[in-house]
């Protein structure tokens, strides 16, 4: 059987790109029958960036409400608020005594803000060592990570590897990344990629009228109804395809190709299919954020769950560096 752990940063609502690229193939990993998974919020590291209590709850509920409306079995697997496990955080700062300090000034989560160091906070540099922590705490041996993510997974196992190594014995399990090649970038309405800090992105869970005007937004070229269209190097219809079949997909390729076919027209049908793909879902997502106790009870469940496998490792690692009883 294989441990799988996948976190998400509570910095905002899942919106499309995270439910593609993420969260339905870490539920279909979990659908396997020889998988263990472990998913959890990343509460602790979105304190990085977001400072309001408010803000950051209604994110969480927001985030657990999506991987059920999806369909992912807390029964089954583990499912839980990483700052409701307080071994995160020690192992965090036993890590981070292993850690060198260039290792952590090479991280891309430190870089790409370093020309404004003013807006550094410390939590922002040792980010990869929380990461670090979230993941060999539960022995995870595989973690699916997007490309961008690969270095903070090949720092997790050489920061593990060091402890291990001083330690003189494995007391914690190198993960291994999966890199799912297959899966593109999802583009947002602008053309970029799908993300909150680019203010582009579809939420699919909207109501109706704010998610029309969402995709009525999506850039467009200025072609005339009449003449055909590129639908290579249109967003809507990118969209559209990762969404509709292949019947679907053909249809509107089609329909772009003829001419006399607008790009409102487009919009709509992707606006339709959306409330048609994940009607659902969209039920399940505001059944939980309406029941809050339940979404309370399933996370307060899994929190224990995973508090259980915490504190072997925990135990394993207090005694390997000579903090044991």
């Amino acid at each position: 059987m294989a441990r799988i752990l996948t976190g998400i940063q509570s910095s905002g609502r899942p919106h499309l790109g995270n439910i593609l690229g993420a969260i339905q193939p870490a539920i279909e990993l979990s659908r396997e029958p020889q998988n263990e998974s472990f998913f959890f919020i990343a509460d602790l590291h979105s304190l990085i960036s977001i400072k309001n209590r408010a803000e950051r709850d209604e994110y969480v509920r927001a985030i657990a409400a999506t991987w059920l409306a999806f369909g992912f079995d807390t029964d089954r697997h583990v499912f839980w608020r990483q700052s409701r496990v307080q071994e995160h955080t020690e192992l965090a700062w036993y890590l981070n005594c292993f850690t060198p300090y260039p290792m952590l000034a090479n991280a891309h989560s430190f870089k790409d803000k370093s020309e404004r160091l003013a807006d550094v906070n410390a939590g922002l540099f040792t980010y990869p060592v929380l990461q670090a922590a979230d993941i060999v705490l539960y022995d995870a041996q595989i973690v699916p990570v997007g490309k961008d993510q690969k270095q903070h997974l090949e720092m997790s196992r050489d920061i593990a590897t060091a402890l291990n190594t001083q330690a003189g014995q494995p007391v914690l399990v190198l993960p291994e990344a999966r890199i799912d090649e297959r899966l593109m970038v999802i583009p947002g309405i602008d053309g970029q990629k799908m993300s909150k800090s680019y203010h582009n992105y579809i939420d699919i869970f909207v109501p109706e009228k704010e998610l029309r005007k969402t995709i009525m937004k999506i850039v467009t070229d200025s072609t005339p109804l009449e003449e055909p269209k590129n639908p290579d190097t249109d967003i809507t219809f990118q969209l559209y395809s990762l969404l509709g079949t292949s019947e679907q997909v053909e249809l509107m390729r089609t329909s772009y190709l003829a001419g006399g076919y607008g790009y409102g027209h487009a919009k709509q049908a992707l606006f339709e299919l959306i409330l048609e793909k994940f009607a659902e879902p969209r039920r399940i997502f505001n059944y939980y954020l309406e029941n809050q106790a339940e979404l309370e009870q399933k996370l307060l469940e899994g929190e224990a769950k995973a508090r259980q496998v915490a504190r072997q490792t925990i135990s394993r690692v207090r005694q390997a560096l000579g903090f044991g009883s």
